[in-house]
């Protein structure tokens, strides 16, 4: 009877040692790494993070660079989304709509709903104004650095395609120099080979596991034990490996029918409370705007309300640090404009749909946490935990939807998980080269980090990821800036094309060339 309350106390006392003494190491290195990446400035005497200004700065200057394209071009993309000018004969992987899920698959989740809650409890209802408005800008963001990810993406023989950042920076930066071009690719893959395998793998697979230990009794109960993270963490890991082996197709084809299932099951529960309190509605609508340009009493007045919704949306959508452009390179398509339309849903979806719901619902509900996580900011006593305001806000109207909502977010944390094996991958391909032992390699790899992400947390290592995820924005918007004229003449192209009816003919004539760059 002893032994077996000895062991899981011993067992339990060696993985926290060796969980302590990683993070012990890395603490230093995460806290000055973070330090420079985040680097604060001060606008109205409230700090911020540079890179989020960095960020915001982008989305008006591609805004107006290209004429508000994201609100021009919405049936344009609707149209390409549709399939409505693509081929069988073009060349690439997955269709245009499993290009969108699968960079959808990597920002959607965890962000939208526990990130929006948080936002709330910081900035109060006015923040979701300048979520809103940072979504519309990170918008053109994405359908610059898509474009630039198929224009210069290269199709291989065997119909596989390596695109993305890895192959656009290196043109960007060469017009600097060859040696240049190779250092700052090679930095932006590190940086994102480093998310990919720690915050895209390790902290989704512990989220995922948190979330299923919680609705079946916590740690008294199924999965309460660390023997019984290891298990789920070894099935996890089948069920990843069951996609991931597949490559860019099978990872397309999963999240093809996932992330649109999971969405609208989270937005129909939003609707629902949202309906349910239908006549405060206006109510609400008028403390977003109100609170956006007189938040009383929220943490940095005007502007600490609109730095947090820039810095939610920005963290959420990711527009500008070059992850989805790896995925939307793999779209099937001879037009490299084609898919920085489609990419213009991402923050749509993303940000202005469903955080925006998320705050609704929030706002409308009313529940008691969301004042009393007001409260506690307030005092200074810290963030509240933004996924118990939102599961609180659909509890009042939805008193099971608790437990439905902890399956989203797994399934979310599932999905994110898959996409960042694939923008890894490709980064591991950059800096290593492409071959069967190599691929597999480094599947083993994030495989492993996989079952290790259930059982330890190593937040220091988290921590490190994240500020290396917000080293790709330096990168590859630079980058970025350095070839809009291309974007540009894609954009004026293809749109002349679409007007005179040609589009699928010239696709047919051009041939792979155009997608290869």
């Amino acid at each position: 009877m002893a032994t077996n309350v000895i062991a899981p106390m011993a067992e339990t006392a060696w993985l926290t040692s060796i969980e302590e003494s990683i993070n012990s190491v890395f603490e230093p290195i995460a806290f000055w790494f973070g330090k420079i990446v985040f680097f604060p400035i001060s606008l109205g005497g409230f700090e911020f993070p540079f890179v989020v200004a960095w960020l915001i700065a982008a989305g008006v200057i591609f805004t107006i660079y290209f004429g508000f394209i994201q609100f021009r071009g919405l049936k344009v993309s609707s149209e390409v989304v549709r399939g409505k000018y693509s081929v069988p004969s073009d060349p690439g992987e997955v269709p245009h709509f499993q290009a969108l899920t699968s960079a959808l698959s990597g920002t959607v989740g965890l962000g939208n709903i526990a990130g929006v809650g948080a936002a709330m409890a910081i900035g109060g209802p006015g923040a979701t104004f300048w979520m809103i408005l940072a979504g519309l800008l990170g918008m053109c963001t994405k359908f610059a650095e898509c474009t630039l990810g198929v224009k210069y993406r290269e199709v291989h023989p065997d119909g596989t395609v390596s695109g993305g950042p890895f192959k656009y920076l290196l043109v960007a930066y060469g017009k600097i120099g060859r040696i240049p071009a190779k250092i700052m690719t090679g930095i932006f893959a590190v940086s994102i080979l480093i998310f990919g395998v720690a915050g895209g793998n390790m902290f989704q697979a512990n989220q995922t596991f948190a979330q299923a230990r919680n609705v079946t009794g916590g740690e008294d109960g199924l999965l309460g034990t660390d023997g019984a993270a290891l298990i789920f963490g070894l099935i996890l890991a089948g069920l990843v490996a069951a996609v991931i082996l597949g490559g860019i197709k099978s990872i397309g084809a999963t999240t093809g029918r996932l992330v649109p299932a999971m969405g609208i099951v989270y937005v129909i529960a939003c609707a629902v409370v949202i309906i349910a309190n239908a006549g405060q509605i206006p109510e609400a609508f008028a403390s977003i705007i109100g609170g956006a340009f007189n938040p009383a009493g929220i943490a940095g007045g005007v502007i600490g309300v609109m730095i947090t919704g820039f810095t939610r949306a920005a963290f959420s959508n990711e527009a500008g640090l070059g992850s989805a452009p790896i995925a939307h390179s793999a779209v099937k398509t001879r037009r490299p404009a084609s898919e920085g339309f489609v990419a213009l849903f991402e923050p749509l979806i993303d940000t202005v749909i469903i955080c925006t719901m998320t705050s609704l619902a929030i706002i409308i509900a009313g529940a008691p946490s969301f004042q009393a996580g007001i409260d506690q900011v307030q005092a200074g006593e810290g963030t509240p935990d933004g996924v118990i305001l939102t599961s609180d806000a659909f509890e009042t109207v939805l008193p099971w939807f608790p437990i439905v909502l902890a399956i989203a977010v797994a399934l979310f944390a599932f999905s994110t998980l898959i996409t960042w094996s694939y923008y890894g991958l490709k980064a591991w391909e950059y800096l290593f080269g492409r071959g069967k032992v190599s691929e597999v390699l480094y599947k083993c790899i994030f495989l492993t980090f996989t079952v290790v992400g259930t059982v330890l947390t190593f937040g220091q290592v988290l921590a490190f990821s994240d500020a290396a995820l917000f080293v790709c924005g330096f990168v590859n918007l630079l980058g970025v800036y350095l070839l809009l004229p291309v974007v540009k003449k894609e954009m004026k192209d293809y749109l002349a094309d679409r007007r005179n009816g040609t589009l699928k003919e010239l696709g047919e004539e051009t041939g792979s060339s155009v997608s290869a760059g």
